[in-house]
C-alpha cells in the first residue's frame, strides 16, 4: 500500500468563533505529518488499536461511504498510523488521520487535484465532520479538510469556504509562532466549557460583538497584507480573550500572554481549543519575541 504524506495544520483564526459562524482562515504546517504505514514498531500497536476501533465505527455508520472491508482487513494485517502530529496540541493530529483514511478507502473519493468547487468543499466538510466526530464527540470538519486538501482555505461561514491566497512569506522582522505549553489539551471538555459560558446571554453578545468582530478584522487584514490594522485588532482579541477564555489558556501562559499586551511587542490567541498544546503569537519584530520568551522557545511558522 502506497499512502501520501498528510500535514498538520493550525487554525490561524476562528477557534471557537466558527462554531459561531465567525470567519476563520486555515492553513497547513509541513512540520508534522502523518502517513498509513505496516512496518511494526513501538508505537504501531497502539495506534493499530485505535484503528481497530475508527474502522469498526465507520463499518457501522458509514459502509456505503467507504470500503470498511478492505481497511479492517489491513489493521488486522497491522496497519498504523505512523505520525509526528503532536496530540491534543491543536494542529491536526486526528484531522490528518480522519484525511488519510478517507484518501485510501472512500469509494466516490473526491480528488483535490481536480478542478474544486464550494460544493465539493462542503461535501467533504460534512462527511469528514461525521467522520471526526469519533474522536472528539463533535467536529467542524474543519481540520480534516485543510489536512486534505493541503492549502489555505477560508471559511466564510460553515456553508462557504474556498481556497485562498495568503500574502508571500519573505524575511523580514514580523513572524507567526508557536508556543509549547507544555502539555497536550483536551478538545471535548474545553468545547463543553464553551457551550456551557454560551448559555449566558452576556457572554454570547461580547463573543458576536466583540470577538467576532475583532477575529474577522484580523482574517481581513491579514488577507490583504495590511499589518497595521491587524496588529490593532490582533490587541482587542488576544485581550478579549485574555478576559473571557481564561480557562482555555495553558495556565503557563497566562503571565507571557498578558506581557505581549502589557508591551504590545507581541500578541498570544489560542491555537485550536485551548486548555494546553500550543498557542499562536504574533509579532512586528521576531527578534523582541526570541529574547522576552527565550524560556517558552517559540518556533516560527510564518514570516513577513
Amino acid at each position: 500500500m502506497k499512502s501520501p504524506l498528510f500535514y498538520a495544520k493550525i487554525l490561524l483564526f476562528g477557534e471557537y468563533g466558527i462554531i459561531e459562524n465567525s470567519k476563520g482562515l486555515t492553513i497547513p504546517f509541513n512540520d508534522y505529518k502523518g502517513v498509513l504505514k505496516f512496518d511494526k514498531n513501538e508505537f504501531s500497536s497502539e495506534s493499530n488499536l485505535h484503528l481497530k476501533k475508527f474502522a469498526t465505527y465507520l463499518h457501522e455508520n458509514f459502509p456505503k461511504d467507504f470500503r470498511t472491508q478492505q481497511f479492517m482487513s489491513d489493521v488486522e494485517a497491522g496497519m498504523y498510523f505512523h505520525s509526528d502530529i503532536p496530540q491534543g496540541y491543536g494542529v491536526g493530529s486526528s484531522g490528518a488521520l480522519v484525511a488519510a483514511i478517507y484518501d485510501q478507502y472512500a469509494i466516490e473519493k473526491i480528488d483535490v487535484e481536480q478542478e474544486i468547487t464550494k460544493e465539493k468543499i462542503a461535501q467533504l466538510k460534512k462527511l469528514f465532520s461525521q467522520m471526526e466526530s469519533f474522536f472528539h464527540g463533535t467536529s467542524s470538519g474543519i481540520d480534516p479538510l485543510i489536512c486534505y486538501m493541503k492549502i489555505p482555505l477560508l471559511i466564510q461561514s460553515k456553508d462557504d469556504i474556498s481556497t485562498v491566497g495568503l500574502p508571500a512569506e519573505k524575511e523580514g522582522k514580523g513572524a507567526i509562532f508557536l508556543i509549547n505549553s507544555g502539555a497536550p489539551g483536551e478538545t471535548a471538555p474545553m468545547v463543553q466549557l464553551f457551550f456551557e459560558k454560551l448559555k449566558n446571554e452576556g457572554f454570547r453578545k461580547t463573543l458576536r460583538e466583540e470577538f467576532i468582530n475583532y477575529n474577522n478584522a484580523c482574517i481581513d487584514d491579514f488577507v490583504k497584507g495590511e499589518f497595521k490594522p491587524l496588529f490593532a485588532n490582533l490587541k482587542k482579541l488576544s485581550s478579549w480573550a485574555f478576559e473571557h477564555f481564561r480557562p482555555m489558556i495553558p495556565a503557563k501562559l497566562v503571565d507571557a500572554w498578558k506581557k505581549g499586551i502589557d508591551t504590545n511587542s507581541y500578541y498570544l490567541k489560542l491555537c485550536g481549543s485551548g486548555g494546553g498544546g500550543y498557542v499562536l503569537g504574533f509579532t512586528e519584530d521576531y527578534a523582541i519575541v526570541e529574547e522576552q520568551l527565550k524560556h517558552l522557545n517559540p518556533e516560527v511558522v510564518y514570516r513577513f
